[in-house]
């Protein structure tokens, strides 16, 4: 009886419809298919869709430390980009150059991560070379670190025919319209140390950010970054905090204008009170 039930399917179809079935192949199924309109029944169309698109941030809670090696030569040059959600920025980075050795390292200080993200350029000559970047800042604000050897921004052409002489001690700032967007500063020497403090306000003692660098030879090693400055009342501030034996040259120049801000409103302008102007 048991056999007679396994074998009933095979028993109701005819033999020729059973031969039919085992003779044909086994069918896929695809996913994701498209059949265009008009196509004959039965066929299938496979989509090819790209894959998405990868960021190469990693994140940094807050405390921890997060490094990234070059040991190819070749690599002269590392973009390294910070950020936060829109919280404050506080990290420490360093190269590191073989056992005990840093030629050069910066803390950075940041208000608002999302609004102004930290965008600098290293020069890392004769790998293998090391970028470490900690944050110091507490576990409630991490941050998103980007150090790919990709695409390296270079320094314009007025940006280099703009540099002035800053002497050991001294200080100079540069004040902004309200339509730059974001300036870019290189700051170099003539193979000495270099050491400096980047400052970039939005009024009186109101730092927006800081950097304090530290390069061990600002001819080999000099420093370049990009700092946003949306808004108005943007001052840079380059301070040399070297003696005075060790001279810098800085240029701080705009990079970007946004040619909407000149159709709003007019700094200085009228002031209309009660539909008269004073």
């Amino acid at each position: 009886m048991l056999s007679l039930l396994v074998n009933a399917p095979a028993l109701l179809l005819a033999p020729s419809t059973a031969a039919a079935l085992r003779a044909s192949p086994p069918a896929m199924q695809v996913r994701d298919a498209v059949v265009p309109i008009g196509s004959p029944v039965g066929s299938v169309v496979p989509t090819r869709q790209a894959p998405p698109a990868t960021d190469s941030s990693i994140l940094v809670q807050g405390g921890s430390l997060r490094t990234w090696s070059y040991r190819s030569p070749s690599v002269e040059q590392v973009p390294v980009i910070l950020s936060t959600e829109g919280r404050p920025l506080a990290a420490d980075i360093e190269l590191w150059h073989g056992p005990d050795n840093t030629p050069c390292k910066m803390r950075v200080y940041v208000e608002d991560g999302l609004l102004r993200p930290f965008s600098a350029v290293i020069e890392t000559p004769r790998g293998p070379n090391t970028v470490a970047i900690r944050n110091i800042g507490q576990v409630e604000f991490p941050l998103a670190a980007n150090v790919v050897a990709d695409s390296i921004d270079k320094p314009s052409a007025d940006c280099l025919a703009s540099s002035t002489t800053i002497q050991g001690g001294a200080l100079r700032t540069y004040p902004f319209d309200p339509t730059v967007d974001s300036v870019q500063v290189l700051l170099k020497t003539d193979g000495r140390p270099l050491n400096a403090r980047i400052e970039l306000l939005q009024g009186p003692n109101n730092n927006k950010q800081v950097i304090e660098l530290y390069t061990e030879d600002g001819c080999d090693r000099p420093f370049f970054c990009f700092l946003e400055t949306p808004g108005s009342g943007n001052v840079v501030r380059i301070v040399n905090t070297a003696p005075v034996e060790f001279p810098m040259t800085a240029g701080v120049v705009p990079y970007s204008i946004n040619a909407d801000m000149s159709s709003g409103a007019v700094m200085g302008g009228d002031v209309v009170i009660g539909g008269t102007p004073m």
